[in-house]
């Protein structure tokens, strides 16, 4: 009879010293496995993404178009300094001295030469403004439009109300001299080293989109200097003839009218009507007859130039519809005020190229897979 012993039973499994370590290297409880939970959540991490950066562009609405009028005025600078390089061979930064110093020199005209007569005339404008529109009610009381007199002061109380508003915008865009000067900084810094900014914010993208980026901003620019020759266009012609027209026929503040018309054609939409309205006035102060050649020259100027010119020019050098510019100005007037308001064509030209661009792009890369 052999001597024979049990086997030893196997040891239960107890806690080891390695299964705490164990326990922290496998997966934990905020691991996602599902795929279909992953992509999900990354489309939901888009959106919140997209989303985020809209509401901060609205709240950082005016430091960007400071910034983008920024960059209008170097392409105004730079159109000056190209167009100048066709009879001065010099350097671009001494052609660039030389537009600024042309700029500076005809502000100082105005305000030596000029300053005193239009600040003459403008000092005249408000009484005679008042007196006028006193004429136009008692004219419209006369002939059965009777108003009490709780109307007819509510009614120059709207009046008033919208003009201040008016005036308070045009003083933030054209009084407000710390934003301006910004303005004017930012566009000499942009317009003396254009490849620096430009090769910058390539270096932030791929490698193998940088040279689309490139070409995108290339045409960008060139756009953009041609719409804003026809702009500038737009407000010499408009001045100039309205100040003549004016003046040929004796009409009173005929160079503050001029001036004002031209200076307000950079604000499409609204600048034509204040100007329309002032000249009107200032005409029928005169007499009807001078009242009536105020309202045709309004309407002439007006329709051949800012109805006419501007919007064709805007079309052969953007190919944009006059329907989407004035709904553009219109949007960006409401959403950003007077300053989104001026800025609205360069906005939208960009904009448009940008989306040309992108599908150009897609064209050519389903071609190429083809």
């Amino acid at each position: 009879m052999s001597d024979t012993t049990d086997p030893a039973p196997a040891s239960a499994p107890g806690p080891s010293s390695n299964s705490g370590r164990a326990s922290h290297n496998g997966a934990g409880p905020s691991d996602i496995r599902d795929d279909l939970v992953r992509q999900e959540i990354k489309r939901a991490a888009v959106w919140i993404g997209m989303a985020g950066l809209a509401a901060l562009a609205v709240y950082l609405a005016h430091p960007l178009l400071v910034i983008f009028g920024g960059f209008v005025f170097a392409m105004l600078i730079d159109g000056g300094q190209r167009l100048l390089g066709r009879v001065l061979p010099i350097r671009r930064t001494w052609r660039i001295a030389v537009v600024l110093l042309l700029t500076v020199a005809f502000l100082a005209w105005v305000v030596e030469f000029a300053g005193s007569q239009i600040m003459s005339q403008a000092a005249e404008m408000p009484p005679l403004v008042t007196a006028q529109a006193q004429r136009a009610l008692d004219w419209a009381s006369a002939h059965g439009l009777t108003m009490g007199r709780s109307d007819v002061s509510s009614l120059l109380q709207q009046l008033l109300g919208g003009v201040g508003q008016v005036t308070q915008a045009l003083g933030g865009l054209f009084g407000g001299v710390t934003t301006l000067l910004i303005i004017v900084i930012l566009g000499i810094y942009f317009v003396l080293e254009p490849d620096l900014y430009q090769r910058g914010l390539a270096w932030l993208l791929p490698a193998e989109s940088r040279e689309y980026f490139h070409g995108t901003t290339h045409r960008m620019g060139r756009t953009l200097r041609m719409l804003l020759a026809g702009r500038m266009l737009g407000m010499v012609v408009e001045g100039v003839c309205t100040w003549i027209a004016l003046a040929v026929y004796g009409v009173p503040m005929a160079a503050l009218l001029g001036l004002l018309t031209g200076l307000l054609v950079f604000l499409p939409n609204i600048g034509a009507p204040i100007s329309g309205l002032l000249m009107i006035l200032v005409g029928f102060s005169g007499g009807t007859a001078m009242g009536i050649y105020c309202i045709i020259v309004y309407v002439v100027v007006q329709t051949v130039d800012g109805n006419v010119i501007v919007p064709m020019v805007a079309k052969r050098t953007a190919d944009l519809a006059p329907a989407l510019v004035l709904g553009a100005q219109l949007i960006f007037g409401v959403l950003f005020g007077i300053l989104g308001l001026a800025l609205a064509d360069p906005l939208v030209v960009m904009l448009k190229i940008a989306l040309e661009r992108q599908a150009e792009h897609n064209t050519r890369r389903d071609e190429a897979t083809e």
